[in-house]
């Protein structure tokens, strides 16, 4: 899939570009072992195929998002659309749910 990141620090911690995030070492492992499980699909049925993601449809005004699960705490929020080359992913953020 196509990825793209609504924010420059998120394609800074999935590069690892020395750059101080704030975020807990377990957390960016997780998002890094996610992020190259999404860039490796062909489309969404294959997050939903993998159940340790728990891939699922937001509600009320975030309905056009999806959210990840990163461990038990955090979820990495998409958005699913059409890029240049096909099918696109859209990175939009990295949320505490609790």
């Amino acid at each position: 899939m196509e990825v793209q990141f609504a924010h420059d620090d998120l394609r800074q911690l999935e590069s690892g570009s020395g750059c101080a995030t704030g975020r807990d070492d377990a957390v960016v492992r997780a998002f890094r072992k996610t992020m190259r499980f999404i860039r490796s699909a062909v489309d969404e049925r294959d997050f939903r195929s993998f159940r340790s993601l728990r891939f699922e449809k937001l509600k009320g005004k975030r309905k056009h998002q999806y959210s990840m699960r990163l461990n038990d705490q955090f979820r990495l929020v998409v958005e699913l659309g059409q890029g240049t080359s096909g099918k696109q992913v859209t990175i939009v953020s990295i949320e505490d749910y609790h």
